[in-house]
């Protein structure tokens, strides 16, 4: 098999990529003015439909479809670049924005006149202090070159840009709640519909892309359609940037063509190259912390936008891996992923704000040797009952809470029951005793159905 060529990643490492001067030499821009001058933005959006370039921020949802939501007769868009990327495990957006900033303004540059955009906003991560630097002179430079402004490339479009660093909240990453603290208001979702395409970003129609994928756009372009389909499998189609951590040999970020196998990335020699010190797999995260957990003996499944449903998994998500060693405690890995929802929820929606909260409590008694066999039931009940998907949500942070704590749970189900018939006798009792009733008031399922209440202390 003939070795895969980097395509989103193709300069890394070139010496002075970051500067305006070295990208142009690199083909850089060739793209934009290709398709400003060649191209109209019907033309352009018909382009990434045809490509199949699905979302890489989570949802896979196709790019040039999105562009197409927006109505016909509209007199201001707005282009928005989910640049906040908390998801747990994600980092291929920051290396794209430290170490090839111009791609991604190349990729705005089409994306905004293939919407008819006028005016861009780059919605960037507070704790990206560096990539900010780096980003912030990138656009200074493409300002000075008449890349942004006005009339780009002596066609007459023009376009502004600007870099708006958000306040760091998880449930900023969902796009009305990225408008919403866009806006200078707090940062949780907004009711659907209207939808951004219609009533987004001030009330104007708006699409929200992510950075990986408005970086796939000028390849797009340059090569064309059929090129970008030719990669990855049916209907996930393109290069992926896939991130691994955890006790890896190496672990860092990489390109792939979509549908490469969890195993691969972890053992693969142009990717993880296996765990450290000889350890044991015990599962993989492999879309960021909101997809769900894969077993050992299900590490060839592959990471594309379908295969992974396969698995119980919510999707692909970003692509970003997280290893769990085999003499990982699970019940800590749960305690630590339910700790992390309960903590980002905006607390809009009930269901989230008292589920999420309430897995927690759960995970943390099992963690701290309390747990019973109930409680087991019980959590998975709960992530059954709260999210978009049963419809019991304004966005799709409480399916994200539910798909990993769920999957972990019934995945690992056996070793749960092996540590709480490990427990010391009486450990519930002295845990109920020691911990804060106001916060550890937890619950236990009697028979299906009907549920009493216990309140420690």
């Amino acid at each position: 098999m003939a070795k895969y060529e980097p395509v989103l990643l193709k300069n890394v490492g070139v010496e002075g990529v970051r500067n305006l001067k070295v990208y142009r030499e690199r083909g850089g821009y060739a793209a934009a003015e290709k398709a400003l001058k060649n191209h109209t933005p019907a033309q352009i959006v018909e382009i990434v439909k045809e490509s199949g370039l699905r979302g890489r921020g989570g949802a896979g949802f196709p790019a040039g479809v999105k562009w197409s939501f927006l109505p016909e007769k509209r007199q201001v868009t707005y282009l928005c670049v989910n640049a906040d990327e908390s998801e747990p495990g994600t980092f291929c957006n920051r290396v794209l924005m430290e170490e090839d900033p111009h791609q991604l303004l190349e990729g705005i540059i089409i994306s905004a006149y293939a919407t008819q955009t006028t005016t861009a906003y780059i919605y960037m991560r507070v704790e990206f202090h560096e990539q900010f630097h780096i980003l912030q002179t990138a656009l200074d430079e493409a300002y000075a070159a008449g890349l942004f402004g006005k009339n780009l490339f002596g066609t007459g479009y023009n376009l502004e840009c600007f870099i708006h660093r958000g306040a760091g909240a998880y449930v900023c990453g969902e796009e009305t709640g990225l408008i919403e603290s866009l806006e200078g208001k707090r940062g949780w979702p907004r009711i659907k519909p209207p939808f951004p395409a219609i009533e987004g970003l001030f009330r104007r129609p708006t699409v929200v892309n992510n950075v990986e994928t408005l970086c796939c756009v000028p390849h797009i372009i340059e090569r064309g359609a059929a090129w970008f389909k030719s990669i990855g499998t049916e209907g996930s189609s393109g290069p992926k940037l896939y991130t691994i951590s955890g006790p890896v040999k190496r672990p860092g970020c990489y390109e792939a063509p979509l549908g490469i196998t969890c195993r691969d990335l972890i053992f693969g020699d142009d990717y993880g190259q296996g765990m450290i010190d000889g350890r044991k797999v015990k599962g993989c995260i492999p879309g960021g912390l909101s997809v769900g957990v894969l077993t050992e003996s299900e590490l060839d499944c592959k990471l594309d936008f379908d295969e992974v449903r396969k698995y119980g998994l919510l999707g692909l998500g970003t692509a970003g891996a997280i290893v769990i060693p085999q003499d990982a405690d699970i019940r800590e890995v749960l305690a630590n992923v339910a700790r992390f929802y309960s903590h980002e929820s905006c607390g809009q929606c009930t269901q989230c704000r008292e589920g999420t909260n309430w897995m927690y409590k759960i995970a943390m008694r099992i963690a701290l040797g309390a747990g019973r066999i109930a409680d087991l039931d019980l959590i998975c009940e709960v992530t059954r009952k709260m999210g978009m998907m049963p419809g019991l949500s304004i966005c799709g942070l409480p399916d994200g809470a539910a798909y990993p704590i769920r999957t972990i749970v019934e995945k690992f189900r056996d070793e749960f029951e092996q540590h709480i018939r490990r427990q010391e006798p009486g450990r519930v009792e002295q845990v109920l005793k020691r911990l804060n009733p106001a916060i550890y008031e937890l619950p236990i399922i009697g028979q299906r159905g009907s549920h009493t209440y216990h309140r420690a202390g």
